[in-house]
């Protein structure tokens, strides 16, 4: 469960510290695609983690994953309302929804991806011997 709230925080982390240029432009889609390459790759390392050093079963890593995903969602939304209480603006029937939604439409797909990577890679893992 501690890779659940670490690869959260993770998520959270990149997604309030890198910065979004309200400009469309080259700088805005470098830093976004810097965020969206560095949670790929810790959504595969947890992945990886999940099933080669801890050994659970396609069903938990993708859970544990995908967990992890909504945990983050799930901290962005808090972050969307704090910032807009203190900021004084936005919708706050929205932003206090977005508390539910977020988490669902990021957890469930990488639920679906988590499972689907990681029943493959159950066709990698070495069998071994007992005795």
């Amino acid at each position: 469960m501690y890779a659940v709230i670490l690869f959260g925080i993770v998520y959270l982390l990149v997604g309030v510290a890198f910065p979004n240029p309200s400009v469309a432009n080259k700088s805005q889609f470098m830093w976004r695609l810097a965020a969206w390459i560095i949670c790929a790759v810790a959504f595969a390392i947890h992945i990886l983690l999940e099933h080669f050093q801890l050994r659970n079963s396609p069903r938990a890593t993708a859970l544990h994953t995908s967990m992890a995903v909504a945990l983050g969602a799930f901290g962005l939304a808090a972050a969307a309302n704090i910032h807009a209480l203190t900021a004084g603006t936005g919708n706050k029937r929205l932003l206090a929804l977005a508390l539910v939604i977020w988490p669902i439409i990021t957890g469930v797909p990488a639920f679906v991806v988590a499972f689907g990577g990681a029943a493959s890679l159950a066709w990698v893992r070495p069998n071994e011997t007992v005795g």
